[in-house]
């Protein structure tokens, strides 16, 4: 098993476009790390100058202790899982799998043994004799991560392996990758555009956007302290509310958020972190989540637009005076007009203490924004 290691990585191409900006990343042995963003973000490059597949333009890449820059992909130990299961059609599932061993010459008993053993994992034995054309996408995929586990690598890397997949096979299969992790315990990287996938997976995950690493953390730093406004919008469904037109005040000596004409005073940490930052007043863009809002008498008023009926849920998309606000409501006992659409207006509140504040022109989080990782191109909220 390994680490691995990106210090000030960087690609630029030939057009000198550059598609990844000093990436710093540490990544301990059997750790599961997930490259999540929007595309184009820098995650598939990132993963393919890991691999060997892409030249590294600048900085340095090491798999465990050693420097791997120039290394060939063959000789990294690595093993990659493709989006598009890049398997040899003309072959059975038994020899997709044996392939890479035979090229090394692996004795022909021990190759027996590594692709029996792999297929009983993935419940793949009852394909081995088929070809790749009579599997599903599902199956095709298992056979692709099967094909890497008999290498038995230092890491392996999937770029976006479920992106084929329909929702369901993905939920599924989601549940087969971690279930296979605990039991080969090795070193993952994994990139996805999907953030839920992100958030069930990884142990850490890195946010990226336009080749830049915006926050690395676990799924609950990412989702309770995002750094800012893109890591707070990107990470959860639906996503954060915004009040664009907020401000920070103070009174009386402590600070206070101000939305649509209410002040909401702030938790004891907001206090600690907005005094050691010696922060003054000024406009911010004011966060919360629609799982924390909730409704009732006063507080601020929305005209009700759309309602998604969800089964447990209901989804209320809301005016809120120009901010779209959306309410994450329970069916138990829920208002019939909310249902029928009768309700046009309704009252919500929420916890201050769950605020998230940002700086309106940086948009920088005011209490968990670090600027020191955040020069070190290694963005971590801060922690108090």
């Amino acid at each position: 098993m390994a680490t691995v290691t990106l210090k000030n990585l960087k690609k630029i191409y030939d057009n000198k476009v550059t598609a990844v900006h000093d990436v710093n990343l540490e990544i301990a042995d059997k750790e599961f790390i997930v490259l999540v963003g929007p595309s184009g973000c820098g995650k598939s490059t990132t993963l393919r100058m890991v691999a060997g597949l892409e030249e590294i333009s600048e900085g340095e890449l090491y798999i465990g202790d050693r420097l791997v820059n120039d290394v060939a992909p063959k000789d990294r130990d690595i093993a990659m899982v493709f989006q598009n299961y890049a398997l040899y059609p003309h072959m059975t599932v038994r020899d997709n799998m044996a392939f890479a061993l035979k090229l090394k010459k692996v004795p022909k008993a021990e190759i027996d043994k590594k692709v029996e053993e792999a297929a009983e994992i993935l419940g793949i034995t009852q394909y081995l004799d088929r070809k790749p054309k009579a599997l599903s996408g599902g199956q095709r995929q298992r056979v692709a991560i099967g094909r890497a586990i008999v290498r038995e690598p230092k890491v392996f890397l999937m770029d976006e392996p479920l992106s084929n997949l329909d929702a369901k096979l993905r939920n599924q299969m989601r549940a087969e990758i971690i279930k296979l992790r605990k039991r080969i315990d090795t070193t993952f990287m994994y990139v996805t555009h999907d953030q839920t996938e992100a958030m069930t997976l990884g142990d850490r995950i890195v946010i990226m956007k336009d080749g830049f690493v915006n926050q690395i953390g676990t799924p609950q730093e990412l989702f309770n302290c995002p750094v800012n406004l893109f890591v707070a919008g990107f990470i959860g469904t639906p996503q954060m509310n915004f009040f664009n037109d907020a401000k920070l005040i103070v009174k009386q000596g402590k600070y206070y958020a101000q939305i649509k004409g209410t002040d909401f005073e702030l938790s004891d940490l907001h206090q600690k972190a907005l005094r050691a930052n010696n922060q003054q007043p000024c406009d911010i863009v004011a966060g919360i989540r629609p799982e924390h809002v909730t409704l009732g008498a006063g507080g601020l008023s929305a005209n009700v637009e759309v309602c998604e009926m969800m089964g447990s849920s209901l989804h209320l998309h809301t005016d809120c005076n120009g901010d779209e606000v959306v309410l994450v409501v329970s069916t138990v006992g829920i208002d019939q007009g909310l249902v029928d659409g009768s309700t046009k207006t309704v009252h919500f509140t929420f916890p201050a203490d769950l605020l998230q504040l940002f700086d309106k022109q940086t948009g920088n989080n005011l209490v968990w924004f670090d600027p020191e990782s955040a020069a070190a191109n290694a963005p971590v909220c801060k922690k108090f």
